[in-house]
């Protein structure tokens, strides 16, 4: 299982790269694992300030949809619109190209709520 040692962590099962004022967020590569083959990404909330743990959009695969979950709170600034049509990215390459949204952080303090690659390697280990 690939769990970037620089990146930041929900018990949500994304991941967080942040950059200044800017993250950017999408599901780890358990959760599309988890998930199986992604047929659509759903992300409705572009220019949208969207508070932690709210939905700022959905995943759907084959046999299930799931809710994405905001891990800090923020304005999403870009939606990854090569997704509409290669949603498989996600699954192929979820840290790289199958990257969701782009957020400007609202409360930087709220990063120290996230989790580092070692504590979600035991999250999901169970």
């Amino acid at each position: 299982m690939n769990i970037p040692a620089e990146l930041k962590y929900t018990k949500d099962h994304e991941w967080i790269k942040i950059e200044g004022d800017t993250a950017t967020i999408g599901i780890t590569d358990f959760a599309q694992s988890e998930l199986g083959d992604i047929v659509y990404v759903d992300v409705d909330t572009l220019d949208e300030t969207v508070e932690v743990e709210a939905v700022f959009g959905s995943v759907e695969a084959v046999k299930t949809v799931s809710d994405l979950f905001m891990p800090l709170t923020g304005e999403v600034i870009e939606f990854n619109e090569t997704l509409e049509d290669e949603p498989e990215l996600v699954n192929s390459d979820p840290y790289g190209k199958g990257w969701m949204i782009k957020v400007k952080i609202e409360d930087t303090s709220q990063i120290e709520n996230l989790i580092d690659a070692e504590a979600y390697q035991k999250l999901i280990e169970g």
